[in-house]
């Protein structure tokens, strides 16, 4: 997986959930058409289509465990949000619906301002700015696989399944 894209920019921390999705619009089961509903309490919140890199300030997606915020942010275009951090259970819920929870420093945070152009590469683990630095960053090898093989938990164990097989029986 690799793409570019401009930015666009939520820089204020402590972003909850519930901003990303008001409460009224997780009832939904099905993932299509949620994103028309992200940051939709917080006009000041300015996103608009186009993008597929959000950037947001530190502790991004805090407050409880609501995975239609990932939903929403994907629906919208979103492939990656880039932070200083992430609440946990938002990063967990990100890598298992395939979008790029992606922690940069400070500095390198700093260079991202909206309409700033930067490249993903997520088999190389990089994040290129245009005209600007590359960093690296950090990602667990089964979420990596996973999302570069376009599967999930389920898909992943079946993928082995001639080996569990074979194990199977030998071992009974």
């Amino acid at each position: 997986m690799k793409f570019s894209s401009p930015v666009v920019c939520v820089p204020r921390e402590n972003i909850d959930t519930d901003q990303i999705i008001p409460a009224r619009f997780v009832k939904v089961t099905d993932k299509a058409g949620i994103g028309e509903h992200l940051f939709e309490d917080r006009p000041d919140f300015r996103v608009s289509k186009g993008s597929e890199v959000l950037v947001a300030g530190g502790n991004f997606a805090c407050g409880s465990s609501r995975e239609h915020a990932v939903w929403a942010l994907m629906d919208f275009g979103f492939k990656a949000v880039v932070s200083t951090s992430f609440a946990d259970i938002f990063r967990q819920n990100a890598l298992k619906n395939a979008l790029l929870p992606i922690v940069v420093d400070r500095e390198t945070h700093a260079l991202l301002g909206p309409g700033t152009r930067v490249t993903i590469d997520l088999a190389a683990q990089t994040l290129s700015i245009a005209g600007g630095p590359s960093v690296t960053f950090a990602i667990d090898s089964f979420s990596k696989t996973c999302i570069l093989e376009g599967i999930d938990e389920i898909g992943y164990i079946l993928k082995h399944e001639p080996a569990i097989a074979a194990f199977e029986k030998q071992n009974h």
